[in-house]
């Protein structure tokens, strides 16, 4: 038995693949005018910004902001350096628990979690050479002791977390963690050098 033949309908395109044959169809016409829409307004953005420079980049956006905000951040650290004379450290245990987080992530790998001292000093006795006032500690953390190769925390900490971590630093006085490092006037001078 014969296949009847068919007409060829005129939506479909002469080729196929695998028996299956593709269809000439229409694009919607909503479609067709979203897409010269987007065209129309990718060439005036393209006028505007980078033919014409009416408009700002967003790299000179972004240096703007990035100016803008040094600017209040160098405002919020030097009120709070004005007045490190008058502060206390804070007895909010929450306050301290933060400052023992930050501790514990930046000042540990120095330190020691419990303050015993690595690379950098004891904190845990009464000796200290940068000063015994919780000012003089904010100090420290604020402007570091770049001679010793402690880091200045002033660009990378926030005024809330210099003064939690002081005052968390603050705790660790008098403390007696096991085999803590020696006071750093009873220290032997080092005679190796480094070349």
């Amino acid at each position: 038995m014969n296949d009847p033949i068919r007409p060829k309908d005129p939506l479909l395109l002469d080729h196929e693949a695998d028996g299956i044959q593709e269809l000439d169809n229409n694009l919607p016409r909503w479609w067709v005018w979203l897409f010269v829409l987007c065209v129309i307004y990718a060439a005036g953005y393209l006028v505007y910004y980078h033919v014409l420079n009416m408009g700002p980049l967003s790299a000179a956006e972004y240096a703007k902001e990035s100016r803008e905000g040094e600017a209040l951040k160098n405002a919020a650290q030097s009120k709070f350096e004005a007045t490190l004379s008058g502060l206390e450290p804070s007895k909010d245990p929450i306050v301290v628990a933060q400052g023992g987080k930050t501790f514990g992530t930046y000042c540990a790998p120095c330190h020691r979690a419990d303050g015993g001292g690595l690379v950098g000093p004891n904190l845990c006795d009464d000796y200290w050479i940068h000063g015994t006032n919780f000012s003089d500690n904010l100090k420290v953390v604020i402007n570091g002791v770049p001679e010793k190769g402690m880091l200045t925390w002033k660009g990378v900490l926030q005024p809330k977390e210099i003064y939690s971590v002081a005052s968390y630093i603050y705790t660790l006085r008098g403390t007696k963690p096991p085999n803590p490092k020696p006071r750093e006037d009873q220290v032997p001078a080092s005679t190796e050098t480094f070349e």
